[in-house]
C-alpha cells in the first residue's frame, strides 16, 4: 500500500507559500495601522467621543491582532519547515507518532497528532 503524503517537495512548496501569504499579509496589515494612525494625526476629530462607530484606537488594535494572529501563522510554517528539513516532519512532537495524512493536509504545520492536540 502507498504513502498517501506527498512528497517533501510538495510539502515544502506548500509551507513556503503559506509562509510567505502570511508575512506579505502582516506587512500589509503593519501599512494599514500606520495609515490609520496617520489618518487620525491628520484629523481633528474627537474619535473617542464619535457616537457614529468604532474608534481609530479600536480599529487598530483589531489589526494588531490580526497581524499578530498573521505572524503566528507564519512562525508555525516557518516550525514546520524546519522539521521538515530536520526529517521529523508529520511526527508528533510530543508521542512521535506518526500524525495522520488526513491532518496535515487540512492543518499543514501541525506538530501534535489529534489526540495529543485534544
Amino acid at each position: 500500500m502507498s504513502d498517501p503524503r506527498p512528497a517533501p517537495d510538495v510539502v515544502h512548496g506548500r509551507l513556503d507559500g503559506i509562509r510567505d501569504d502570511a508575512l506579505r499579509l502582516a506587512e500589509r496589515l503593519g501599512a494599514d495601522m500606520v495609515a490609520v494612525s496617520e489618518a487620525r494625526d491628520a484629523s481633528n476629530v474627537d474619535d473617542e467621543h464619535d457616537p457614529e462607530g468604532s474608534t481609530i484606537a479600536f480599529e487598530r488594535s483589531q489589526l494588531e491582532a490580526i497581524r499578530r494572529s498573521t505572524l503566528e501563522r507564519a512562525a508555525e510554517a516557518t516550525s514546520a519547515l524546519a522539521r521538515l528539513d530536520a526529517g521529523t516532519y508529520g511526527l508528533c512532537a510530543r508521542c512521535g507518532q506518526p500524525i495522520a495524512a488526513a491532518r496535515l493536509d487540512a492543518r499543514p504545520m501541525a506538530a501534535l497528532c489529534l489526540s495529543c492536540a485534544s
